[in-house]
């Protein structure tokens, strides 16, 4: 297994470990990205996001897709967006370089903070990660304004 620096040509295999991920959460119809999207926003002048892919005999298998931000608390911090694995492939020990890779990549950049979402129902996810050193706050409700929201919001005028 190879773990690298995810390239444009990558991107439609990273759509589809995308539309994999989506669908073991249970929102397949969600994933309106396309392959030309990810190219453009993570391969322009300035990149949206950055990624790390997981490689088995010429495959790729997992990946890891990140993108820095900005806490007032704490300064640059990186969020890990999606962590997934082919189904077929998990059990491999790809979920682990992956995140392994991303903490060596806060480490070089040193964040104060990586961070991510978990659902509530990834019991397996939340015992990894906490065993791995994380921290799940409990005491935070991820709060989201979709298209739809956005749009009903600025036509109201609040």
């Amino acid at each position: 297994m190879n773990i690298r620096k995810g390239k444009i040509n990558d991107m439609p295999a990273v759509l589809g470990l995308i539309q994999e991920l989506a669908t073991f959460e249970k929102e397949p119809e969600a994933v309106v990205i396309t392959v030309n999207d990810l190219e453009r926003d993570g391969f322009g002048e300035i990149p949206l996001f950055h990624t790390f892919v997981a490689e088995m005999n010429n495959e790729i298998i997992g990946m890891a897709l990140f993108y820095y931000r900005y806490s007032t608390w704490k300064g640059k911090t990186i969020h890990l967006e999606d962590l997934i694995v082919k189904e077929a492939h998990r059990g491999t020990g790809a979920g682990l370089a992956l995140y392994t890779e991303i903490i060596k990549q806060g480490k070089i950049d040193k964040v104060r903070r990586i961070e991510w979402n978990v659902l509530d129902w990834n019991e397996s996810a939340i015992r990894f990660y906490e065993k791995s050193g994380a921290k799940v706050l409990d005491d935070w409700r991820v709060v989201q304004m979709n298209e739809e929201g956005i749009n009903r919001f600025l036509i109201n005028d609040f």
